[in-house]
């Protein structure tokens, strides 16, 4: 027989919406890393419990592989590379320039959280954060392989070394105008790298 008053006091349970919660998670991991958040804030903020969590996501690492997706997959700077007609060089320096502004936008979310990710202390999170930087580069590769067979390896490569040092600037503080400067200045690397082929 089932106890009436027990049942009531238990109700329904309260509905969980995955999207806020990742959205929570996110703030949390790009304001402070992967290794500056631990899994009771994480619960807290999201408005669940510890043991919660885990149900939903798994492992703390497997919430920041999904925070990573969804954060990669928001991301405008690839539009950057879709645009007709635009030459590659002028393209990528387009897209380093967005990034210098997304960067320093938000002084409690600065930097990429993919890039930073890939530096944190936890392997396994850390090499969610890899895999989607290597997926970028790769990206950025087979779009100029086309036009630039011998130097779109070379060139995507110094793309993201250009954006992982922008983005660990914008974590100390650069203001966008230096990180745009850089932007620029790397925009004239890439353009002349292009020119030989």
């Amino acid at each position: 027989m089932v106890d009436k008053k027990e049942s009531k006091r238990r109700g329904r349970p309260r509905a969980f919406d995955r999207d806020a919660a990742l959205d929570s998670a996110q703030a949390l991991f790009h304001a402070h890393g992967y290794d500056g958040v631990g899994v009771a804030a994480l619960a807290e903020a999201m408005g669940v419990n510890p043991p919660s969590l885990y149900a939903a996501f798994g492992s703390k690492a497997a919430l920041f592989d999904e925070v990573l997706d969804r954060y990669a997959g928001r991301s405008p700077l690839a539009d950057q590379l879709k645009v007709p007609g635009v030459a590659p060089a002028q393209a990528l320096t387009g897209m380093l320039r967005l990034a210098a502004h997304l960067y320093a936008a938000d002084p409690q979310a600065a930097g990429c959280m993919v890039l930073e990710g890939a530096r944190g202390s936890d392997a396994e999170a850390s090499q969610c954060a890899r895999t989607r930087k290597a997926g970028s580069v790769a990206a950025i590769a087979d779009w100029l392989r086309p036009a630039h067979p011998d130097q779109a390896d070379t060139v995507a490569h110094y793309v993201a070394a250009l954006m992982s040092g922008m983005s660990a600037d914008a974590r100390a503080g650069a203001p966008a105008e230096r990180l745009e400067a850089v932007a620029e200045m790397g925009g004239l690397a890439i353009a002349a790298m292009l020119a030989r082929g």
